[in-house]
């Protein structure tokens, strides 16, 4: 597994996803596990493979690879504020997650 700052080394992490052109399974946001290919530079969520964009997109860091879709992808905040600077939507967090959501934000589960 190649390190860098999204993977930091790991094969999977708990990571805010944003569908910059829709929802995902119903949510514009969600905070779920991904998973990274060998190179770290490809993010599989929920049976997407979410490819870099080398330059950056219009709205987005990755682009689905099957529907052309620009995706954000970041890390958890721990204040919260985990959409892109410029959207204020609905996040929801997969119920798999949410334990390590909570610890990752200091909160220990809910």
């Amino acid at each position: 597994m190649k390190v860098n700052q999204l993977t930091r080394g790991r094969s999977r992490r708990v990571m805010y996803v944003e569908n910059k052109n829709g929802d995902i399974d119903g949510a514009p946001g969600r905070i779920g596990w991904v998973t990274f290919s060998k190179t770290g530079l490809s993010v599989y969520y929920r049976g997407r493979t979410l490819t870099r964009l080398k330059g950056g997109g219009i709205n987005g860091n990755y682009v689905d690879e099957a529907t052309g879709e620009e995706y954000w992808v970041s890390g958890v905040k721990k204040n919260g504020s985990n959409q892109h600077w410029a959207s204020s939507i609905r996040i929801e967090v997969d119920p798999d997650a949410r334990e390590e959501f909570d610890r990752l934000r200091g909160r220990g589960a809910i």
